[in-house]
């Protein structure tokens, strides 16, 4: 496959080059370290602020990257729906709710939740697309769901808080959009490189926030800080738009099935940067339940490779 590397990174990759590996542990590992350092903002920035602040920065610089390289254009008008659909569900719904939801639990246990999206993409195919399962996606949803029960049973939370039952149930919905934007991703024909709507899409989802932000939380009021503004370069232009960068350009190198393996490593790291970090404990449910999700897009992978 021809080397799809954007202008301003290809003569770096081809003094240095990197192999995909290594960027994308880059990628799972920033993003792991991201669900702690939102966590950290929350303490500061109220949550739809803190999203709108996310993808407004993160958007700025990718919209700086393309006009650097020449490749800032509008929109094509087929691409539309799923510029909707990824600024709609997957940045603006998944992040918003995420983080409201991370007022009420663990960054930990949110990443975790958060994560089993392979679960829900799994079962939306069948249910809604007539895709039937294979006996191992078959047994890789139950397993999969095995995780969700265990982690959200009574012996994994409080059942009688309602604020801690309301988080864990928004963030699978958090999963659950993003599940939806996969699979409409899957059936769509791009027109253009994912890369070049990528802060269109992003300006999508900031827009929309900083108006419900304003709404709901009041005009934007915070102590601003060295260790704040890191925490936001961090979580905006780091961990947001060069690992869309990275997602983009070295997932188009690499098989799906590849893409998600790597990305099982995205929980593993929030959970355990969580615990060294933010102190949050590291219980018996949360390992079971990292392990059956592990251990349901892994066999659902090992399935597609032998299709």
């Amino acid at each position: 496959m021809a080397d799809s590397m954007s202008p301003a990174v290809a003569p770096i990759r081809a003094r240095v080059a990197v192999p995909n590996g290594v960027w994308l542990g880059l990628m799972v590992v920033l993003w792991g370290l991201s669900w702690p350092a939102m966590k950290l903002c929350l303490g500061e920035i109220k949550p739809l602020w803190l999203a709108t602040l996310r993808f407004s920065t993160a958007g700025a610089a990718l919209f700086g990257v393309l006009a650097f390289n020449g490749r800032l254009r509008l929109p094509a008008r087929a691409d539309w729906p799923v510029l909707a659909s990824i600024g709609g569900l997957q940045m603006m719904a998944f992040t918003a709710l995420g983080l409201v939801a991370m007022r009420h639990t663990d960054a930990g246990r949110a990443a975790l939740l958060a994560y089993t999206t392979p679960v829900w993409v799994m079962l939306g195919a069948w249910l809604f697309l007539r895709e039937r399962p294979s006996q191992a996606q078959t047994a890789a949803i139950g397993c999969g769901l095995t995780g969700v029960a265990v982690v959200c049973s009574p012996f994994g939370m409080d059942w009688t808080n309602p604020d801690i039952l309301l988080g864990n149930a928004l963030l699978l919905v958090c999963a659950a959009c993003w599940a939806v934007v996969i699979l409409h991703v899957r059936h769509h024909r791009w027109s253009m490189h994912p890369l070049d709507l990528a802060p269109w899409q992003m300006a999508f989802a900031a827009i929309p926030l900083a108006a419900a932000a304003y709404a709901i939380e009041g005009p934007l009021n915070v102590v601003w800080s060295p260790r704040l503004v890191g925490l936001l370069a961090f979580i905006g232009p780091v961990a947001t738009s060069f690992c869309f960068v990275i997602s983009a350009e070295v997932g188009r190198r690499i098989s799906s099935v590849t893409l998600s393996n790597v990305t099982l490593a995205v929980p593993a790291i929030g959970i355990l940067s969580s615990a060294l970090l933010l102190g949050e404990r590291l219980d018996i449910v949360l390992i079971v339940g990292l392990g059956c999700l592990t251990a349901a897009v892994i066999t659902a992978a090992r399935d597609s490779c032998h299709a």
